[in-house]
């Protein structure tokens, strides 16, 4: 009984899970965050519809089994046992049905690793990501806005609105449906380009370019961190994304490209993220 609330409770959860606040973690939601560029559908779909209730009926199955062999073959329910060592059926059935459940689970995951991997023939622009130790710098070359370095705000000069270990003090900004193309690398260790809602996760590698790409198709604020243990300060390299119309990201790319630190380009950001908070506070 204790089993079937437990269960119940995990699914309802994990539904709640849907409800959660877009780009950021939410207290009490289960599973992934929502997703808001295709591949992140895809493998929110993967996991949920596919992989979860496969997994849970395998688990209750075996479960089952042991359960049964508890009762049906101890010692004082079976005092005799048999001595059979081989059952040629049994041995077929318990071989073919995991090859068929890993053939059930290949066919659609190697198209969406192939999603993932592959870059789009048509790419609006590129940026570049550098781990450092233990900051974000980032680039756009299309743009010819130079580098600059994102640093996590510390908790004593957070903001209302701002996150404890995740907003930084220069984000990164891209206009809405714009598909970017992601260069990743790293200048000391090893750290990791991750963004839950956008589904990317990218290793950044010393003398290495690794690319990825998203779509984002939600206006917000998304955030991710370095997923790669990479020092002493590893869980305080945080990544904010705000994503905006194609309007605000012309007037902030060109306050950017006269200053990668201009006063000017975090006002614009600042005005629009205000202008959407009030928009949706609104309706509510």
């Amino acid at each position: 009984m204790r089993f079937l609330t437990a269960l119940a409770l995990t699914w309802t959860t994990f539904a709640a899970g849907a409800f959660a606040t877009p780009g950021q973690p939410t207290d009490g939601a289960l599973g992934f965050q929502p997703a808001v560029t295709p591949i992140m559908e895809r493998i929110t779909w993967f996991h949920d519809i596919l992989l979860l209730p496969m997994i849970t009926v395998i688990t209750l199955v075996v479960m089952g089994l042991l359960v049964f062999v508890m009762f049906r073959f101890n010692r004082k329910a079976n005092p005799t046992p048999s001595k059979n060592s081989h059952n040629t059926l049994l041995e077929v059935v318990w071989t073919a049905v995991p090859v068929l459940l890993l053939i059930v689970i290949a066919i659609p995951s190697f198209p969406l690793l192939y999603m993932q991997d592959e870059l789009p023939p048509e790419i609006d622009f590129t940026l570049k990501a550098t781990g450092n130790q233990w900051n974000w710098s980032y680039e756009y070359p299309d743009h010819e806005v130079a580098e600059y370095f994102s640093n996590m705000i510390e908790e004593e000069g957070l903001q209302p609105g701002q996150l404890r270990n995740l907003s930084v003090d220069y984000p990164l900004v891209v206009p809405v449906d714009a598909t970017v193309r992601v260069l990743v690398t790293a200048t000391d260790v090893i750290h990791n380009w991750a963004m839950p809602a956008f589904g990317t996760k990218m290793d950044a590698i010393p003398g290495r370019i690794n690319e990825a790409w998203f779509q984002a198709t939600q206006e917000g604020v998304y955030y991710g961190q370095c997923s790669e243990l990479c020092g002493l300060r590893h869980a305080f390299m945080p990544i904010e994304v705000h994503v905006v119309p194609q309007d605000v990201f012309d007037a902030w790319i060109a306050a950017k490209a006269e200053d990668e630190y201009s006063e000017a380009a975090d006002a614009i950001i600042a005005e629009y993220t205000a202008a959407r908070e009030t928009r949706l506070a609104q309706l509510d």
